[in-house]
């Protein structure tokens, strides 16, 4: 026999689970900060000292330049470097701006991954950047929204609802075996193979590291420490460059196709209830509509013949960007 709590007792319960959960998130995010600071510190420390001596024995060797004279050097070197041109000679005829290297660059702008290794140079192209992102990024995410909506319905609810309507399998335990076979095969697809390719195009990246190349690139973090193609020659760059493109546009639809994948189940949803607002009123809840295909026309669906009968409720909810208040 289920046990009823007041309302005001849930209001309690749900709050104290909100502040839990941000207390949390706060010593996530300290953990992550000291664990860095313990792995990267000593190397950093390390490295320093390795260039302070490196500097100490150019000038011991080389009397004749006046350590003022290097240091202007090298600023000048690192301001070069800031805007994508490098100072070494098999390089410094390498343009960032041909055709493949300013798609890679508006792909990676508009994707907001942003590497931070070609960036414009000129006041006009800063300018440019700046109204060309403000229409270009949230255009690219109303694309991939339409397109991962319309891939949920082929990809995901179909074969979904056709093994729990053919074999009778329980909808809600198909739905998280499905989004597991498909987590691995994006795994497998945009990060294992992708990171193999990598390793024996660029030569000098480890697997470890071609696997973080991707992994930056597709959670769209982009720190930039690693560039693909600026070992190879300029044609063969340009087609480097132009797969990495369609690479990280590909590769991000596939990530966020997984990610409302996994959103979509019914674990996580009521995981996701327990952190809710208790005075959430219900012109502000997210509107569960039940898996069909009528949602690839953007119509209300009828309730679903393939509703979960055990649960009593459709195992998949609506897009978790969807927003939609009751009307009175």
């Amino acid at each position: 026999m289920a046990v009823e709590f007041p309302e005001s007792v849930r209001k309690f319960c749900r709050t104290r689970a909100f502040w839990i959960l941000v207390s949390s998130y706060i010593g996530f995010i300290i953990l992550g900060s000291v664990v860095l600071m313990a792995l990267e510190m000593p190397q950093e420390v390390k490295l320093r000292e390795q260039l302070r001596t490196l500097r100490a024995t150019f000038l011991d060797s080389n009397q004749c330049v006046q350590d003022d004279v290097l240091e202007s050097f090298i600023e000048k070197v690192l301001f070069a470097k800031k805007y994508g041109v490098s100072a070494l000679d098999e390089r410094s005829l390498e343009s960032n701006y041909d055709f493949t290297s300013s798609l890679f660059f508006v792909s990676a702008f508009l994707t907001t991954t942003g590497y931070g290794e070609t960036v414009p140079i000129s006041d006009g192209g800063k300018l440019f950047c700046i109204f060309y992102c403000m229409l270009g990024v949230p255009l690219t995410l109303l694309i991939f929204a339409c397109l991962v909506q319309r891939l949920m319905v082929l990809v995901t609810r179909r074969p979904v609802r056709y093994v729990h309507t053919r074999w009778g399998y329980a909808a809600g335990r198909v739905a998280v075996l499905h989004a597991l076979l498909l987590g691995a095969l994006m795994i497998t697809f945009f990060f294992i193979i992708p990171a193999a390719i990598y390793t024996a195009m660029e030569g000098d990246w480890s697997f470890l590291e071609s696997l973080y190349f991707c992994f930056i690139s597709l959670s769209t973090i982009g720190l930039g420490d690693y560039i693909p193609g600026k070992t190879r020659s300029q044609a063969v760059r340009q087609a480097y460059e132009f797969g990495t493109s369609c690479y990280l546009i590909l590769g991000l639809i596939g990530m966020l196709l997984v990610l409302e994948t996994f959103w979509e189940l019914p674990g996580i949803q009521r995981f996701v209830k327990i952190f809710r607002s208790p005075w959430e009123t219900q012109e502000g809840k997210l509107t569960v509509l039940p898996m069909d295909d009528s949602l690839s026309r953007g119509e209300l669906a009828a309730p679903a013949p393939w509703e979960d009968k055990n649960q009593g409720e459709p195992f998949y909810t609506q897009s978790s960007a969807s927003y939609v208040p009751d009307k009175h």
